[in-house]
């Protein structure tokens, strides 16, 4: 599970199986639950320059979560 140095979000787990992410926040902790996610996606979250401004545009309200 990749730990991230990002002022938003410390780290990030993936199923593939299950297609779940969890996201693990630096302000609120977590983990946090979102389902239906693609492979590409959480990919696309562990390349990005700021993982904040990713997860914003393409994960935060376009999957759920629980």
């Amino acid at each position: 599970m990749p730990y991230f140095n990002s002022s938003a979000i410390a780290r990030a787990e993936y199923d593939p199986r299950t297609a779940v992410l969890q996201i693990w926040f630096v302000e609120s902790g977590g983990p946090y639950d979102f389902f239906g996610v693609p492979q590409h996606i959480y990919d696309g979250l562990c390349g990005a320059w700021s993982k904040g401004a990713y997860y914003n545009e393409h994960i935060r309200d376009q999957y759920g979560n629980g």
